[in-house]
């Protein structure tokens, strides 16, 4: 009998990439091709819905064609896509209305910030913060349903970044949209359901539970698109919304590429990288490297509210079973690396920093605090600034880059502390992935700092393996979780060995560093 395969679509913010995995969750091919973006005015981010289907079927296309793999011995397909960037498309023509308005889009920052100054959201926030003071006094209260609720709505509020604000600009700015969407002609969704209706030939409206949990549209505690957050941009408003199914599920067959292909998972992107780790029990957490670092906890089968502002999330819905995550967002790792080649001009490329970082046995007191745009959790302070402190006549542009890497490991630990806190669990390991994981110093000075293992898979780009993985258990190709946890591969395993006096010394100084620099601008 001919060898099966998992073949995966990866749809960035830059790119989409076709990979091709085998029963031992081994690459066989990968193809690549960048997705442009559009920025019609400042702070307007957007990309072609059309481009972006289009590169997936170039990719596609490419990797079976280069590995001469037949499509019928294509096991199963797996989505996974970036998070919030939506859509509406005319539900018989299949011409979307407007772009893709992605994540990054800021043009209904005003828009949002009315909403979260309205009377209702000026309720919501002072209920919550009154519970929020009582709560931290009793486990038992942070526990119950209603006061994750309660938690939740104290510091509540919507962003440009949610896909209501992208629907509703478009609703309000495009011509004859709104009428459309009265008639119910419009469909919505995020970048999975766009490609999955295109897969199949309009057959097949649908999301997953990791993706619609993003989109500031729905509720993951009732599990339930939720009146409260559509209400303020008037939504529906006639717009369909798509079915919600299991995240290893039926997304129906695509026959674009020749035989019938099944899709048999759809993800966001984070929660494949969660997966693709294996990080399975509650209180296991992965931190993927990248421009940003994003730091996300398994919470199990309950969901949790953050008294940190720490973002809950569903991971992944399996057999009738739905797996719970939080959420915190670093905004500056592997761009503090490119700032010092960029900007500061120190470093001619990303990898040197490693080699200097080792080159000097200590950042001789220097701390770099990163916050070019502010500070994400659990500071909150969008009026921090960018701070280099503990300068003498003796620093040296070594000391600079490793205090610079230092830094991402130094936010690691206050998001992690504070999802301790959050959860009640103790962080016994860490596993890193994306590109800035391959740096050998900041994952050892991250398992120093934190005093625990990091893992460093063999497969750096974990959301696709993740995907694949969910697409190949929805398809009886692989069990779940015996041969997740059989197939991925680590790397390398960094242990800690400062001692505990200088971990105290060293995270105490990046306390008072950022203290120094909030509430700069």
């Amino acid at each position: 009998m001919e060898e099966s395969y998992v073949l995966v679509n990866d749809v960035g913010t830059t790119g989409a990439r076709a990979v091709i995995f085998d029963r031992e969750a081994r690459v066989i091919h990968e193809s690549y091709a960048e997705i442009p973006q559009i920025f019609p005015r400042p702070g307007w981010t957007e990309q072609d819905p059309m481009v972006i289907y289009e590169r997936c079927l170039e990719v596609t296309r490419e990797a079976l064609k280069e590995t001469g793999i037949p499509p019928s011995r294509i096991a199963s397909m797996g989505i996974a896509t970036q998070r919030a960037t939506s859509m509406l498309w005319d539900r018989r023509s299949g011409e979307p209305v407007y772009n893709a308005i992605t994540w990054q889009d800021t043009r209904m920052s005003d828009a949002c910030e009315r909403v979260n100054r309205s009377a209702m959201f000026r309720v919501l926030h002072l209920l919550g913060n009154i519970y929020q003071r009582i709560a931290v006094l009793s486990e038992g209260l942070r526990r119950s349903r209603l006061g994750k609720l309660l938690i939740t709505a104290a510091h509540f509020t919507v962003t440009p970044a949610q896909s209501s604000a992208h629907a509703r600009w478009i609703l309000d700015n495009v011509e004859g949209a709104a009428a459309k969407a009265a008639s119910g002609e419009l469909l919505f969704g995020t970048v999975d359901t766009w490609l999955v209706w295109n897969y199949t030939s309009g057959k097949v409206h649908a999301t997953d539970y990791s993706n619609v949990s993003a989109t500031g549209m729905y509720d993951p505690f009732g599990m339930r698109w939720s009146p409260l957050l559509l209400k303020p941009f008037g939504l529906p408003g006639g717009i369909v919304l798509p079915e919600i199914r299991e995240t290893s599920g039926d997304f129906g067959v695509t026959e674009v590429f020749g035989d019938p292909i099944p899709i048999r998972s759809v993800v966001a992107d984070q929660q494949a990288a969660l997966f693709g780790e294996a990080c399975f029990e509650p209180g296991s957490v992965k931190c993927t490297n990248g421009t940003g670092s994003f730091i996300d906890m398994n919470t199990g089968e309950e969901p949790m509210a953050s008294i940190y502002k720490l973002t809950p999330l569903i991971a992944w819905k399996i057999g009738g079973r739905t797996t719970y995550m939080i959420e915190g967002i670093i905004s500056s790792a592997g761009s503090s690396v490119q700032w010092l080649r960029d900007n500061l001009r120190i470093i001619k490329e990303a990898a040197e920093s490693e080699v200097l970082a080792g080159s000097c046995g200590d950042s001789g007191g220097i701390y770099v605090v990163p916050a070019f745009t502010g500070l994400t959790a659990p500071y909150w302070d969008p009026y921090a600034r960018g701070t280099v402190i503990g300068l003498t006549r003796a620093t040296t542009r070594e000391q600079v880059v490793r205090a610079t890497l230092e830094s991402i490991a130094y936010q690691c630990r206050d998001v992690i502390e504070a999802m301790e806190k959050d959860s009640g669990i103790k962080v016994r390991g860490l596993k890193a992935d994306g590109g800035a994981s391959r740096n050998n110093f900041l994952l050892q000075f991250l398992a120093d700092i934190l005093d625990v293992d990091v893992e460093r898979p063999e497969m750096l780009e974990a959301t696709a393996l993740g995907a694949a993985y969910l697409a190949g258990i929805g398809a009886g190709f692989w069990k779940y979780p015996d041969d997740i946890l059989r197939t991925r591969k680590v790397e390398r395993v960094f242990r800690p060995r400062m001692d505990p006096q200088t971990r105290r010394e060293l995270y105490a100084g990046w306390k008072r560093a950022v203290e120094r620099a909030r509430n700069w601008a």
